[in-house]
């Protein structure tokens, strides 16, 4: 961090720091890292800072909280609000660490295209939720003949604070969530298939971030959303928070495991192909690392980019077998990679920042405590 970056952030920093013990005895609102002064990386977020900045882009979630055990949730991402099936999208996938049930992977990897609506959800629904996909793709006009569909549903396990073996979970509750989806600003914390996540031993959730190039370089936009519910050591912009919040705390944590999940969801405006998109989502996974997260044996670590760029959608029905496409050359990656890592960082602080306390089947996981983080990154 220079200098002056360092001077601003403690400024801003110590502000938080006094807004915060005047409003002791108060129940607090939550707010996003950057509302606390820590600005993640250097390059300028678009106007949301959040995946919905990507032009097109729509997310819609629907939040199951409810009685004492039930702490669960779908969350949607939409590339686009026409027919996915019938315009698909170029897409790609890396596995980070691959103990995970991600439905859909080898049609993407094999033939490098989203055709339905990106679903994440609880480990145990994801059946369902492919159902519900199903269900919602062969109902849409133009879709009557159509007797194939891929759908992409990931997920992180949050059987921790929900009864996860009861399969709360409902299609109607995976339709409801697509048809819910909007442009805009998106809802993070405790919130969709964030509900019941835990992430470095904190209520984890939904966090989102983007990062808007200038015009020199390229002028695109990098969205990203995260379902966090992994484990390490936390660092946020380089602090060593965790250690610095207890030690032995952390050091019994991952003793007893720091498995988990983390789904990353990555879209741009960016005209890439499926080769240059997997390598944008393989570094995704250094923004993942940037936060302490070590994609342990037990994590399933996965990242679904995309490109919403109208010159490269794949129609259902060609009339044609050749297709023309400009594509961004390897030259003009370097900022894209910059930008990735940097919303991902920033996007899986936000669902820590944005968490709350939640108690939920019989357990507790404590939000993380952001006066004590800025404490430590004050000093």
């Amino acid at each position: 961090m220079n200098k002056q970056k360092k001077i601003a952030v403690n400024a801003l920093v110590s502000a938080a720091i006094f807004l915060l013990s005047t409003m002791n005895g108060f129940a607090q609102e939550r707010f996003r890292c950057r509302n606390y002064g820590i600005q993640i990386g250097v390059l300028p977020t678009g106007k949301l800072n959040a995946i919905t900045d990507v032009k097109g882009v729509k997310v819609g979630q629907v939040t199951l909280n409810i009685s004492d055990h039930i702490r669960t949730g779908v969350t949607t991402i939409l590339p686009h609000d026409g027919n996915i099936f019938q315009e698909k999208v170029p897409a790609a996938i890396f596995i980070g660490n691959g103990f995970g049930k991600l439905a859909g992977y080898s049609q993407v990897e094999e033939l490098g295209n989203l055709e339905t609506p990106i679903v994440l959800t609880n480990t145990l629904s994801v059946p369902i939720a492919c159902d519900a996909l199903i269900d919602y793709t062969l109902t849409q006009k133009a879709n009557q003949e159509v007797r194939s569909v891929n759908p992409l549903v990931g997920e992180t396990n949050d059987g921790s604070l929900n009864d996860i073996r009861a399969r709360y979970i409902q299609k109607t509750h995976v339709i409801d969530a697509i048809l819910k989806a909007k442009s805009g600003k998106v809802s993070e914390g405790n919130v969709g298939a964030g509900t019941g996540t835990r992430c470095f031993g904190f209520k984890g959730g939904i966090g989102t971030a983007s990062r808007q190039l200038p015009e020199s370089l390229g002028g695109y936009t990098i969205g990203v959303l995260v379902q966090s519910n992994f484990g390490g050591v936390l660092q946020i912009d380089g602090y060593p928070v965790g250690q610095e919040l207890d030690q032995y705390y952390f050091r019994d944590y991952l003793q007893d495991g720091a498995d988990g999940s983390c789904m990353i969801v990555v879209a741009t405006n960016a005209p890439l192909d499926v080769r240059n998109l997997k390598r944008l989502a393989k570094r995704a996974m250094l923004g993942l690392g940037k936060t302490g997260g070590i994609a342990s044996n037990g994590s399933g670590d996965y990242v679904i980019a995309f490109s919403t760029a109208e010159q490269l959608r794949i129609p259902y029905r060609s009339a044609t077998p050749l297709l023309e496409q400009k594509v961004l050359a390897n030259a003009g990656m370097s900022p894209l990679f910059m930008a990735v890592i940097e919303a991902t960082e920033e996007a899986i602080i936000n669902s820590l920042f944005k968490a709350e306390t939640m108690t939920g089947n019989g357990k507790t996981i404590e939000a993380l405590p952001i006066d004590k983080v800025l404490e430590i990154m004050k000093k």
